[in-house]
Formats: structure tokens, sequence, C-alpha cells
């Protein structure tokens, strides 16, 4: 199974507030790893588009829950 359906599956049964705690902390990894890169190039300067599409998804999956509600 590819990475983003567990990724999605997995955090299907949190709450909104866990989202929004791990959308804000996501962010914070994200804004660290770019300003890293912009000060000497990362290894691995793929990451940061991987925790972009992240939090991407959170914020989606946020979404969902809140116009369920």
């Amino acid at each position: 199974m590819s990475k983003k359906i567990e990724f999605v599956k997995s955090l299907q049964d949190l709450s909104a507030s866990d989202l929004k705690a791990r959308i804000q902390e996501d962010e914070l990894r994200l804004k660290k790893l770019e300003f890293a890169h912009a000060i000497s190039p990362l290894e691995n300067p793929m990451s940061i588009r991987a925790l972009r599409k992240d939090v991407a998804r959170l914020k989606t999956l946020l979404t969902q829950k809140s116009q369920q509600a």
C-alpha cells in the first residue's frame, strides 16, 4: 500500500483538535526545513515537498470533518 493511503487512513480517527495540533506542528517543521535549506542545501530537498503535501492532506481532512459536523 502506498504511503499516502496509509497516512490518510492513520489520520481518519483523529479529532478536529488533534488535526489542528498536527497541522501546526508540521507547519513549524516545514518552516524550519525551508530555513535550513536556504542556508545550506538539504541532503534530500524532496522532503520539503512531501511535508508540504502532508500538510495539505491534513487541512483537507480537517475541512471534511468540519463539513460533516
